[in-house]
């Protein structure tokens, strides 16, 4: 099983207008939910690969319940959310069908006081007896420690369980520092981390700072990846236009099952890649298009890097 960690889960709306333009109504031509929060996302591209996947993190108010209830439907998932007196938040993508851009707009979440984290890291500890691996995901909702997911990954860690971080921040900065086995950030994140916008160099660094492995998502150009194994480039083989929405939890979902599955370096960042830009193309966040991702994987290659000096 793997175990994913959504600790700020969402309502995720996606809705699709002909045109977005300033201080204009607009007629949505098409509206779609979904659970969300980006564990929720890689859960879900998790077992769409046919993996069993426990999705935990917070969830409350009549929002958590819908998110509970579209979760239900999920084939291959099960729900291990921890309630909240707070209510979830809701992110709202506005696809504009012209241009093929979204805007994205993304509530806090909801105020989790101290004994519902205390009881969230005690149900924490008991999944992890049954995980294979563990994906923390995500922003932090207020009242969270920001030193919360340093202390998530040091349980896995003595629990013996691989662990996956994707966050940004004061909490990507600790959770690195507590040596998880896989660190996933975006550019502007590892540049934050690091302050080097020279992404090889920047994921190298992000090394030494304890991360056994990081895997930079850079958009439109690609993953890159410094590893134990050495360092790697996975780029798809055009520019894909979309909702990214959802397209570096796409990246940790195969990162994820390529790790359980152990496979190859190469093998995990064409899986992860192909991944990402399938998702881009699909209509709805958080979601990958299988037939792109069919045809996308066997064109994508992983080439070694020379170092960054």
């Amino acid at each position: 099983m793997i175990l994913t960690v959504t600790l700020n889960t969402a309502l995720d709306l996606t809705y699709h207008v002909p045109a977005l333009r300033p201080h204009a109504s607009h007629r949505v031509t098409d509206v779609r939910e979904r659970p969300g929060g980006k564990g929720l996302n890689v859960a879900r591209v998790l077992a769409a690969l046919g993996h069993e996947v426990t999705a935990t993190g917070f969830t409350g108010g009549a929002t958590g319940r819908r998110v509970r209830e579209l979760l239900s439907g999920t084939a291959g998932v099960a729900d291990a959310l921890v309630p909240v007196a707070g209510s979830t938040r809701r992110t709202i993508a506005v696809v504009d069908a012209r241009t093929g851009d979204t805007t994205q707009l993304n509530e806090p979440g909801p105020l989790v006081a101290p004994a519902e984290w205390t009881a969230f890291q005690d149900a924490y500890g008991q999944l992890l007896a049954d995980a294979d691996a563990v994906a923390l995901c995500g922003s932090l909702p207020p009242g969270v420690p920001v030193g919360a997911y340093a202390v998530l990954i040091r349980a896995a860690r003595a629990a013996g369980v691989p662990v996956l971080l994707d966050t940004g921040g004061e909490p990507l900065r600790r959770g690195v520092a507590a040596r998880p086995d896989i660190v996933k950030p975006n550019a502007e994140e590892l540049a934050e981390l690091t302050g080097s916008h020279e992404p090889l160099r920047a994921t190298q660094d992000a090394r030494r700072r304890g991360a056994q492995s990081v895997v930079a998502s850079l958009g439109a150009e690609g993953l890159v990846a410094a590893t134990p194994e050495g360092r790697w480039r996975a780029t798809p083989p055009a520019r894909v236009h979309g909702n990214p929405t959802g397209a570096g939890d796409s990246v940790c979902a195969g990162l994820l099952s390529g790790l359980v599955e152990h496979l190859p370096w190469p093998a995990r960042l064409t899986r992860a890649a192909a991944l990402s830009a399938a998702t881009v193309l699909s209509p709805t966040a958080g979601e990958f298009d299988r037939a792109a991702y069919a045809e996308l994987l066997p064109r994508i290659s992983a080439r070694r890097e020379e170092s960054a000096a």
